[in-house]
């Protein structure tokens, strides 16, 4: 008999536990969600961007829906998961979509040499602000459309510089 109260006990206090435990899982599954299919923060660094973002580096706000309905443009600022390293991240705009023809100049820093490309079919064309210490789209050619992560809405941190990346 004292065996069975026993038992009854532990089965509210079981109850309200898996209870507990059932809305944090909700709330993990919903937060992993937005994050990851909606929007997030994301730290970026480096002097690819410059002057459009600070070389210490600045948090932004990217969201993950629009390149998903194909709603990428010229001078957009994106996250793209880089052709050379696939763990690694990188930020930079879009200056070519399918199609486009570009010439760009092959070393900025030793001549006028130019190349002319046009971007295939289901890629873009991704370059750093800084053209002296960017690798991109010259380095590494035009970038499949897949590979973009999302795209950047604005800086949150620094507060100073809080606000639109256009």
């Amino acid at each position: 008999m004292r065996l069975l109260n026993y038992l009854k006990q532990w089965r509210g206090t079981a109850k309200e536990a898996f209870g507990q435990v059932s809305v944090v899982a909700k709330f993990l599954c919903l937060l992993h969600v937005t994050d990851r299919y909606l929007i997030s923060s994301t730290h970026v660094q480096g002097p690819s961007m410059l002057p459009t973002l600070n070389l210490t580096g600045d948090v932004i706000l990217a969201e993950h829906l629009t390149h998903r309905l194909g709603m990428i443009g010229l001078g957009d600022v994106v996250l793209v998961r880089s052709p050379r390293d696939p763990n690694r991240m990188v930020t930079k705009r879009i200056l070519g979509l399918e199609g486009h023809r570009l010439t760009f100049s092959a070393d900025p820093l030793v001549g006028d040499d130019s190349i002319s490309v046009v971007v295939p079919k289901g890629h873009v064309w991704i370059q750093g602000d800084n053209l002296y210490a960017s690798t991109d789209s010259r380095h590494f050619g035009p970038v499949p459309y897949n590979l973009i992560e999302g795209k950047a809405l604005l800086r949150v941190w620094p507060p100073e510089c809080f606000g639109s990346l256009r």
